[in-house]
């Protein structure tokens, strides 16, 4: 049985670590969803994307950081509220490791869909980081070049 509780002290629930046949996959610092206590909002937009993006690609995309247990510091200076979540951009290749946004192995028209579906399923405006320029809508953040940060 799994130490780490499927609700945390304020309530928010942990993004499912791996569910069958979905869309996404985990990752992230603390492991085994430590870090990934949702915010309802967050959780209800991390599903929509998922379910969407499942419907045509069979690539997963990765869900890393969202809040650890009581939204304590934990390396972030933000990811306290769970209103925040870093997704990788989509590999070509599908592997589910790091890819920087000017490897060869980084593809770009996926994850350009993929931030789009952020911003089509969200219920608010979304603020998005990642250093891509190309696409639409991203601000630049130093540190951000091998995932994008996404908040409410």
């Amino acid at each position: 049985m799994s130490d780490v509780p499927p609700q945390d002290s304020r309530g928010l629930f942990m993004l499912p670590q791996a569910p069958e046949q979905a869309g996404y996959y985990v990752y992230g610092t603390p492991t085994r969803g430590k870090a990934q206590y949702a915010h309802p909002s967050m959780l209800t937009l991390l599903l929509a994307v998922e379910r969407e993006w499942a419907l045509t690609e069979t690539r997963k995309f990765g869900v890393g950081n969202i809040s650890v247990d009581g939204g304590v510091y934990f390396g972030h200076k933000s990811h306290r509220k769970g209103l925040e979540v870093d997704c990788r951009p989509v590999r070509k290749d599908g592997r589910h490791v790091p890819v920087v946004y000017d490897s060869p192995d980084y593809d770009l028209a996926a994850t350009t869909k993929l931030i789009g579906l952020f911003r089509a399923c969200a219920a608010a405006p979304l603020v998005i980081f990642f250093n891509d320029v190309r696409i639409p809508g991203t601000r630049r953040l130093d540190k951000h070049d091998d995932h994008f940060h996404v908040q409410f």
